[in-house]
């Protein structure tokens, strides 16, 4: 591979600081230590820095040699709600929080980027360096952009990363257009009229309706949408009734729906209330539904997307880069940064133990160094070919 070696040289030091945050895990807005470390290091090597970016956000801005355009990097910071069960010897310290994603990985490469263009400043323009709180399903892309983050740092691009345990080692990965999907969350409540377990001819039984309601939902992929078109309506909670003999009152179903268009979100979203409005009647019951919009469809440029693509070729070798591939059913928020901005999201394969989201789930650190040389060098040519 050809990585640029003054980040090799402080490959060890990245390993530190990556094993640092894993040991010491946040949450969504509340990455209070994550984002006071990764600012005091920006700080440490003399970037501009602005810290409390959509609440737990930090920002780093890189003066090139010379003026010109503008480029931006992101990575994301937050750890999920995850006992660790990994038994690694810098496992984590808070219990119930873990990095099961590789945030901690992607905030890492970011800051080996931003050391290496920090000390060479050899670009045209800016780099903008987005260190992101919130991804997993709580809006922190969302919140940045209401706190004017493109406004106050403006990017001609923006580019970010994920590493990805199901790939081979060092596998680059780039899906030109259509990348990941979107996705709302729903919470469906049945009100219906509790009675004794043993005279059920006295309820309006929630249990019974939702069940319905449940099946009808599995419908709206299978009956009213074309089978080309990649959607998925997953129930994943049902919650109701305390007692053997007690027939409850109400009951309530979660879940999420994925998909890639904003057409596809409109028709589940009509469907759903649809279907919750016909088992209100069938049943004598009350649905009220709340479907929130979580993740936007994230959309690589294409033109971006082959650029990249030509970048990754350079410095993994032809063989190492995967481009295109069936678009990813799970959701990331870098998409509403895309939606406003151009650029693109990529992957890096590495030889992890567990899928994402797994409480057994290690990141490997031998690719720190591939992550830090993409990014860097992401800035140094796109800056030189816009400018």
């Amino acid at each position: 591979m050809n990585l640029i070696d003054q980040i090799e040289e402080f490959a060890d030091e990245l390993t530190n600081i990556r094993q640092d945050l894993h040991a010491h895990p946040e949450l969504g807005f509340q990455e209070e230590r994550t984002s006071s470390v990764v600012a005091d290091l920006l700080e440490s090597w003399g970037i501009d820095t602005h810290r409390g970016i959509g609440k737990t956000g930090v920002i780093g801005v890189i003066h090139g040699a010379k003026p010109g355009r503008t480029i931006g990097l992101r990575a994301d910071m937050d750890a999920l709600p995850i006992q660790e069960e990994t038994n690694l010897a810098y496992g984590s310290k808070n219990p119930g929080v873990m990095h099961a994603c590789g945030h901690d990985g992607h905030t890492t490469m970011l800051l080996g980027a931003a050391r290496y263009l920090a000390d060479t400043k050899d670009f045209d323009g800016k780099v903008v360096l987005i260190f992101q709180p919130a991804e997993e399903g709580l809006g922190g892309a969302r919140a940045m952009l209401a706190d004017k983050l493109f406004e106050r740092f403006p990017c001609d691009e923006v580019y970010g990363l994920h590493n990805w345990p199901g790939a081979s080692q060092y596998q680059v990965g780039i899906k030109p257009g259509k990348a990941m999907a979107g996705a709302d969350f729903f919470d469906i409540k049945v009100i219906g009229l509790g009675s004794h377990g043993a005279r059920p001819q006295d309820c309006r039984d929630p249990i019974l309706a939702t069940t319905a309601l449940v099946q009808g939902l599995q419908s709206i992929v299978s009956r009213n949408l074309d089978p080309n078109d990649p959607v998925v309506v997953s129930v994943t909670q049902f919650h109701s009734g305390s007692a053997y003999n007690v027939i409850p009152g109400e009951a309530i179903i979660s879940g999420t729906v994925r998909m890639f268009s904003d057409e596809l979100r409109a028709i589940i979203r009509t469907r759903i209330n649809e279907i919750s409005e016909g088992v209100a009647a069938m049943y004598g019951v009350k649905v009220e539904v709340d479907i929130r919009n979580i993740f936007t469809p994230l959309i690589n440029d294409t033109t971006l997307s082959k650029a990249f693509a030509d970048l990754a070729r350079d410095i993994v070798g032809d063989a190492k880069v995967t481009v295109g591939g069936d678009p990813v059913t799970g959701s990331e928020d870098f998409a509403d940064m895309l939606n406003v901005v151009p650029g693109a999201y990529f992957t890096i394969g590495h030889q992890g133990t567990a899928a994402l989201h797994n409480s057994a789930f290690t990141f490997d650190d031998r690719i720190l160094p591939l992550g830090a040389t993409l990014l860097a060098r992401i800035a140094e040519t796109r800056t030189a070919q816009l400018g």
